[in-house]
């Protein structure tokens, strides 16, 4: 098993697929790596050498922001609009959807289980 970026990889799957399990790396970024250390696309994950291996590691180490390390860029963007009080840190602070959606229907997945309103029968 392949552990890129502290991830394990799935062994089965075609290379471009399989980067895509790494938190950061999307299916274009993935082609990027495929293409710029000209691995082919077409290969399985078990069927790659160490030093290929090794590079795609060294090369994501280098280039990419992957991992815990995005996750906490991205948490602590969304804690300075919290912080600075911008209207994306207030939804984000009162948990309702932050990009201009409906909420007076809709939004139960941000919003949570609806809540009964007494005396609303009728």
């Amino acid at each position: 098993m392949a552990r890129i970026a502290g991830v394990n990889i799935p062994t089965g799957k075609r290379v471009p697929i399989a980067l895509t399990y790494i938190h950061g790396i999307g299916p274009a970024a993935a082609n990027h790596i495929v293409e710029t250390l000209k691995i082919d696309p077409t290969r399985r994950v078990n069927e790659l050498s160490d030093d290929e291996v090794v590079s795609i590691r060294e090369f994501i180490d280098g280039n990419l922001t992957v991992e815990g390390d995005l996750r906490r860029e991205v948490q602590m963007n969304i804690k300075r609009m919290m912080d600075i009080g911008s209207y994306r840190g207030l939804r984000h602070r009162r948990n309702l959807p932050v990009r201009g959606q409906r909420t007076h229907t809709n939004a139960r997945t941000r919003k949570g289980p609806a809540k009964a309103i007494a005396g609303k029968k009728k």
